[in-house]
C-alpha cells in the first residue's frame, strides 16, 4: 500500500513525458494566428533613412522572416528563400543584430529579401512573440496572420505546409 502513491506519481510523470515527447518543438502556439499583424514601422537596413511597415504590405499575401547574422540556424534556411522568393515576397526583420553585421552577412551570403528591416532592441520581435530567430509569418491581404514556423524553413515545410497555404491565400 505505501508503495501506491509514489508508482502512482510516477506513472504521471511518465505519462506527461510522453506527451511533451511527442510534440512538435516547432509548432510552438501563437495568440496572434488569425489575427492582425501588429502594426510597426522601421528603418530599412539597407536605406536607414527609409521605412517599412507592415501595413505597406495590404493587398498582398507576404512572408515576414526574423533572421540575424549571430543565429546559425539562420545561416541553414538562407538558401531556401532565394527559391521561395519567386513565389511569394518574403521580407526580413533583422532581429537584436548590430545594422553593419547584417549587412556584412546578407553581403557574404546573398540577400533574398525584397528588403529588411532593423528591430535592434527586438521591440517588434516581441509583439509578434519571436522566441528568437528564426521565425517566419505568413500575412494575407487583409494583413491577418496565418502562419508561423518556429526555426528554420526547411524545403518538407515549404512544399507541405506553406506553399499550399500561400496559394490558397492568392486565389481569395
Amino acid at each position: 500500500m505505501r508503495y501506491l502513491i509514489p508508482l502512482g506519481l510516477f506513472l504521471v510523470l511518465v505519462l506527461f513525458l510522453a506527451i511533451g515527447l511527442k510534440r512538435d518543438p516547432s509548432k510552438l502556439p501563437s495568440a496572434l494566428l488569425d489575427k492582425p499583424a501588429p502594426a510597426f514601422r522601421l528603418p530599412q537596413l539597407k536605406e536607414p533613412d527609409k521605412t517599412f511597415s507592415a501595413e505597406d504590405m495590404r493587398g498582398k499575401v507576404w512572408m515576414l522572416n526574423v533572421w540575424a547574422s549571430w543565429c546559425v540556424e539562420c545561416r541553414y534556411e538562407h538558401p531556401g528563400f532565394f527559391e521561395m522568393s519567386k513565389t511569394v515576397p518574403v521580407y526580413g526583420l533583422n532581429y537584436k543584430d548590430r545594422p553593419e553585421d547584417a549587412r556584412a552577412w546578407l553581403g557574404e551570403l546573398g540577400d533574398p529579401y525584397v528588403l529588411s528591416v532593423s528591430d535592434l532592441e527586438g521591440r517588434v520581435g516581441m509583439d509578434y512573440g519571436v522566441y528568437g530567430a528564426p521565425e517566419t509569418y505568413l500575412i494575407d491581404k487583409s494583413g491577418t496572420i496565418r502562419y508561423r514556423h518556429v526555426g528554420p524553413v526547411t524545403e518538407k515545410v515549404w512544399s507541405n505546409d506553406l506553399l499550399p497555404l500561400i496559394q490558397e491565400l492568392n486565389r481569395q
